[in-house]
């Protein structure tokens, strides 16, 4: 006996392909979600880690920020030291310098010469004086222009006055401190005769 399918054959291969349909609808749906999922959980790692990193850095910069005030608050420190050795290191090159200077001044000042007032601004010396006649303040200024530790005199004022009947000439003048320079160590020290 033959058998009659009374269905219709198209209706069947219809449904039999919304389902295979909806079967791969559904598992795409499941793997887009699945694939959704992973890349999130994946992204979401990788802030998560990129934030750790930012955070360290962060902790990083400040405490490089905090060396650096205080490398900055040591060079200060360091400069103000400087500073106060090399105001030491004049005081202790300048500390015979008013004996030297005493000393100059007597040498290089003529008979019948006699100086009033001594003053010193820095460098530059003040000399107020009386001199029994012009030549002799002449003499003291070509003296103080040979002199070792001197030059550079200035004559400002001259003055006759007479004092007990007596006539002087009054002069004030400036002269200049050389800048005297230390003596090399390494240089040998000049000898006459034979090194042993």
């Amino acid at each position: 006996m033959i058998r009659i399918n009374l269905l219709p054959h198209r209706q069947i291969k219809r449904a039999e392909r919304q389902r295979q349909f909806n079967l791969m609808l559904v598992a795409t749906v499941v793997l887009a979600g699945a694939i959704v999922f992973m890349g999130n959980t994946y992204i979401g790692a990788k802030i998560s880690t990129q934030a750790e990193r930012n955070q360290r850095l962060e902790a990083a910069n400040a405490k490089l920020d905090k060396e650096i005030e205080e490398i900055k608050e040591l060079k200060s420190q360091i400069n103000d030291v400087l500073e106060r050795k090399q105001i030491v290191e004049n005081l202790q090159s300048n500390r015979s310098q008013a004996v030297v200077v005493l000393d100059e001044l007597s040498r290089q000042l003529p008979e019948g010469t006699y100086l009033k007032l001594i003053s010193q601004k820095g460098n530059v010396i003040n000399l107020e004086g009386i001199a029994d006649t012009n030549a002799r303040v002449a003499t003291l200024v070509r003296n103080m222009s040979n002199s070792q530790w001197m030059e550079q005199p200035n004559l400002l004022q001259i003055q006759a006055v007479n004092i007990g009947n007596v006539r002087y000439n009054d002069f004030k003048m400036n002269v200049n401190l050389k800048a005297q320079q230390a003596p090399d160590v390494d240089e040998p020290k000049k000898s006459g005769g034979r090194r042993p």
